[in-house]
């Protein structure tokens, strides 16, 4: 695949339909490669005329790694924030939402629907925050503000996304990254056990870096609180998100909706934290149906 230079690092790319179409930018989260946008929903969006971009965030997948920069340990860093503690993270949020508009700049880009699930989502918002002239549209897909003071993920959940895998044989991240679909995915839309084997050992097989997530989730938590931030986006945005995510509840898509004006919301039950194929046409018609009415209105 191709990649692109920007902020001193190389990203991983590829762009699925008419390159006259209207770009439409893929970030995906914490941990995640591109390759989390599933294939089905790509095409989907591309079916609806749109150019659409995915990359590996820094850090992940094919995208540059910064080998041997260190942080604290997760409750340490947690801890050293909330008393107010200057970070010590080796990049921040608003850092990964520049990468985001280096992509844009080196495939030529200059305005894009920007659509971002979970830490994606968290980059997203960003890019419109700190970048808004860059924005044509802001989806947010199972994300939040930050605000701490909205419920936690379930217990469950989160450990199962934290526990790094008991060795890097391909057999055992397998089914570490079963564990973790399982423990964050959608009670209503289970995928078919042996197809989803194949999904995840096929991400197994393109990149493992557990050391670039514990870096990204150090800039979450170094991030905050964006909801006074969220009141300045001017930009359309759409949130969508689950009624059942264990991870990422639905309080904080609702806050989220509620922090930037005008915002719309649609919840689902039974969706998790996940892009289940079942869902795709539903997901692609509402994020689809957002970025033409933002068009009409400009």
């Amino acid at each position: 695949m191709p990649q692109v230079s920007a902020n001193g690092l190389n990203f991983e790319y590829d762009e699925h339909g008419n390159a006259g179409d209207p770009p439409m930018l893929l970030i995906m989260g914490l941990g995640a490669q591109m390759t989390l946008w599933p294939m089905e929903f790509v095409e989907a969006l591309a079916g609806r005329g749109f150019r659409v971009i995915r990359y590996d965030n820094r850090d992940i997948g094919l995208s540059d790694k910064l080998h041997g920069e260190k942080v604290p340990g997760i409750a340490w860093h947690v801890i050293r924030k909330r008393l107010g503690f200057p970070p010590k993270v080796p990049y921040t949020l608003s850092d990964m939402a520049a990468d985001g508009v280096g992509v844009l700049d080196g495939l030529g880009i200059d305005k894009a629907h920007v659509v971002g699930g979970s830490m994606g989502g968290m980059i997203a918002q960003l890019v419109a925050v700190n970048h808004p002239e860059r924005v044509n549209s802001l989806t947010s897909i199972f994300s939040t503000t930050g605000n701490p003071k909205l419920p936690p993920a379930q217990k469950t959940a989160m450990q199962a996304l934290t526990q790094r895998p008991q060795s890097m044989e391909e057999d055992v991240l397998v089914e570490h990254g079963m564990k973790v679909s399982r423990a964050i995915g959608s009670p209503g839309y289970r995928p078919d056990p042996e197809w989803h084997r194949e999904r995840v050992r096929e991400g197994v097989r393109r990149s493992v870096y557990p050391e670039g997530m514990v870096r990204q989730m150090a800039a979450i938590i170094d991030d905050g609180d964006r909801t006074a931030r969220l009141a300045k986006v001017d930009v359309p945005t759409l949130v969508l998100h689950g009624e059942d995510d264990p991870l990422v509840r639905v309080e904080g898509g609702r806050a989220t909706a509620e922090a930037i004006r005008g915002a719309k919301i649609r919840t689902i039950p039974g969706w998790g934290h996940d892009l289940p194929v079942a869902l795709v046409d539903t997901l692609a018609d509402e994020i689809a149906a957002h970025a033409k009415s933002a068009m009409a209105t400009a």
